[in-house]
């Protein structure tokens, strides 16, 4: 007797196993919404994310509800909760835009499902070899277990039109400052960028920058900020409002560059100074500017809680982000402009051009004028270091 094959059974016998999971997960997420928690203080990344549901939800039938945050810890406290009340499956949160101490936290506590990442067909468009920058987050190994969908790097936006050179190393803020007497500010350091302002110190004036790698000891601790806090000794009192007072945030530094107040602000979106411009927020001539010896980057990434409701949709959201169109329309300017965590030696012929194809703009830096990459710190070093600032200075 002779076997007559379908279309249909043809495709089942030469799928691979990957293929074939991979339809499985996109049949059970079709109807699912995602409830995706990120951070929602910046307008255009919101319009990106409610841009992707659009997408998804046309191609997959999974949808995407925004939970907008002002903080990741909030996301993960509620996954906390969640477990210390029995609910292991069902949970509230599905994915989230995760940062490194929390993604360091929910790893140690058992609180992320995976690995997944291998399981993403778009992630072939990714390096995750062992050490690349798509592999660590803040020096913890990723393992699969969160996904990458953009990068960032920290930038300082200055306006041209009131200052002729800026300070081109972290030490040199000093004189620069003395020189212009309440002309430069940071956001106040229990804000992430007020932190980053730290780290970007720390790193250039540490005694052994590669101390910060690892995780934070006492004696390492006192030897490495040792330099830092007599640094910013003689910064402080030359700071906007005498060192007294700090914005809250990014976007409120912006504000008052904008307003004429100071002269500077910081960014960990190097595109973010050409959209401000675009959008009226700053003036023509703000442009960015970063130490000559570079500064820190590191990639955003996605993670799934382990008791997450929606599982099969949130890893179709995060393959979705890894797509090269997905990624070429974040990276152009006049939508997001946050540049691409694909590998370009991985991407097809029309996958580059289309990122060659992006539009520019004056204040929009390239890649060799960001200069080289920084490694974040390990992410105790971050906590021990806003902790004792404000310990020092805001008593």
């Amino acid at each position: 007797m002779r076997l007559k094959l379908t279309c249909a059974m043809l495709a089942a016998l030469i799928a691979t196993p990957a293929t074939a999971d991979w339809q499985d997960t996109l049949d059970a997420a079709r109807g699912q919404t995602v409830y995706w928690n990120a951070w929602g203080g910046d307008a255009r990344t919101n319009a990106f994310i409610a841009w992707v549901g659009e997408r998804t939800e046309e191609r997959h039938g999974v949808s995407i509800e925004h939970v907008r945050l002002s903080d990741t810890a909030e996301a993960v406290t509620r996954v906390v909760s969640e477990r210390a009340a029995g609910r292991d499956t069902g949970g509230s949160v599905d994915l989230i835009w995760i940062n490194g101490p929390n993604f360091l936290a929910m790893k140690e506590q058992d609180l992320l499902f995976g690995p997944f990442v291998s399981d993403l067909p778009n992630a072939d468009y990714v390096d995750l070899s062992e050490g690349a920058p798509a592999a660590l987050d803040f020096t913890v190994p990723v393992e699969g277990m969160e996904s990458p969908w953009r990068l960032a790097k920290f930038v300082f936006t200055y306006d041209s039109a009131r200052v002729d050179t800026p300070p081109d190393t972290m030490p040199a803020f000093v004189d620069w400052a003395a020189e212009n007497p309440g002309r430069f500010t940071h956001p106040d350091p229990s804000n992430f960028m007020g932190a980053t302002f730290l780290k970007q110190a720390l790193i250039e004036l540490a005694p052994d920058p590669t101390a910060l790698q690892q995780p934070v000891t006492d004696a390492a601790y006192a030897e490495q900020t040792a330099p830092l806090w007599a640094w910013y000794d003689v910064l402080r009192p030359n700071l906007w409002r005498g060192g007294t007072a700090f914005p809250e945030n990014q976007s409120v530094q912006q504000q008052l560059l904008n307003d004429g107040e100071v002269d500077m602000s910081m960014s960990f979106d190097p595109a973010s100074t050409a959209a401000a411009i675009a959008q009226g927020l700053l003036p023509e001539t703000a442009r960015v500017f970063v130490p000559e010896g570079g500064t820190i980057g590191n990639v955003s990434f996605v993670a799934i809680p382990y008791n997450a409701a929606n599982a099969e949709g949130a890893q179709v959201v995060a393959n979705t982000l890894l797509a090269p169109e997905v990624q070429a329309r974040m990276q152009n300017i006049e939508v997001l402009g946050s540049f691409s965590v694909l590998d370009p030696a991985r991407l097809d012929d029309a996958a580059r051009a289309a990122f060659d194809a992006l539009p520019s703009a004056p204040a929009l830096p390239t890649l060799d004028e960001l200069g080289p990459t920084l490694p974040e710190p390990h992410a105790s070093w971050m906590t021990r270091l806003t902790e004792d600032w404000a310990r020092r200075y805001t008593r």
